[in-house]
């Protein structure tokens, strides 16, 4: 919850009203475009970090322009040995690890 200007927002009423309650294909479909979208945002950051094109990037990785492009906004999820083909292209890693409990 949040308050800003003496109002109270509770945001799970919210995204359960905007997007419909956890569980439903609604909330399912909003959380998998979310999570692409997260993902291009990591890929184009390291991206412009690595001081790269999206062609260069592309070539790296057997892939064009449009494609990254494609994947930096969200518009497509790429599968996971994509994924990785980018993060090593990028001189990055992936890190598993089991969360603190």
């Amino acid at each position: 919850m949040n308050t800003k200007e003496n109002m109270i927002h509770d945001y799970d009423a919210i995204m359960n009203e905007k997007y419909g309650k956890v569980g439903t294909p609604e909330r399912t479909e909003f959380r998998k475009k979310a999570y692409a979208f997260y993902m291009g945002q990591v890929i184009r950051d390291a991206r412009k970090e690595e001081k790269i094109s999206q062609s260069e990037l592309g070539k790296r990785i057997g892939a064009n322009k449009s494609y990254i492009s494609r994947i930096e906004n969200g518009m497509i999820d790429p599968t996971l040995s994509t994924f990785h083909s980018i993060i090593n292209a990028l001189g990055l890693r992936i890190e598993i690890v089991r969360p603190v409990v």
